[in-house]
């Protein structure tokens, strides 16, 4: 299926008008997202009957390999690409719309949040949107409570302190703390995934 023209420059980060006309298809999706939301967050289902739900709001397959525990929020859903062997908390934030993307192994803490939208500076057009994609790489790890910020790229192996706030890409390899994040140090532990 292809995505409507107002997702697509959503992905590239082309400015998006609240007014207009096409704007109506991101609410609609919103609105499809946050009634399945409801059944994967308040609804007793299996581990299977979740994957399955979620898999409706992003649209493709999940990977067996994934564990998503609820509850789980987005702002809209089909902008959200999970790979294998991702572990993701309960209390989790999407915003989505630009994208957000779990490589493998990617480890999201309780009550963390991605974002990826940001309102423009001209009082004027304050409503208007535009969307930066979130890359959390392979085997990184966002702590509890964390922020990441449009933008944000968190590298292969780096981990992001609970409660830190995110402002500017996370190199491979270094845990960063604080607000805005910084640098404390690199990651123990070799290639073998035994930071």
């Amino acid at each position: 299926m292809i995505e409507p023209a107002i997702f697509q420059r959503a992905l590239s980060g082309k400015p998006l008008d609240f007014t207009g006309a096409d704007f109506q298809r991101i609410s609609q999706t919103v609105q499809r997202t946050q009634e399945l939301l409801k059944k994967f967050n308040h609804s007793d289902q299996t581990n299977a009957q979740r994957r399955a739900t979620l898999s409706q709001v992003v649209g493709y397959s999940v990977p067996e390999s994934t564990e998503v525990n609820a509850p789980i929020h987005s702002d809209f859903g089909p902008h959200i690409f999970i790979g294998e062997n991702v572990y993701v908390n309960q209390g989790v934030m999407f915003v989505d719309l630009g994208g957000i993307y779990l490589a493998d192994g990617a480890l999201i803490g309780p009550g963390a949040s991605l974002i990826t939208v940001n309102h423009v500076e001209d009082p004027a057009h304050r409503r208007d949107v535009y969307a930066q994609a979130v890359h959390i790489e392979k085997n990184a790890w966002i702590g509890a409570n964390a922020l990441v910020l449009p933008g944000v790229t968190v590298g292969e192996n780096a981990i992001v302190g609970a409660g830190a706030i995110v402002t500017k890409d996370v190199p491979a390899n270094v845990i960063v703390v604080g607000s805005p994040a910084k640098v404390l140090r690199r990651v123990k532990g070799g290639s073998k995934g035994d930071a």
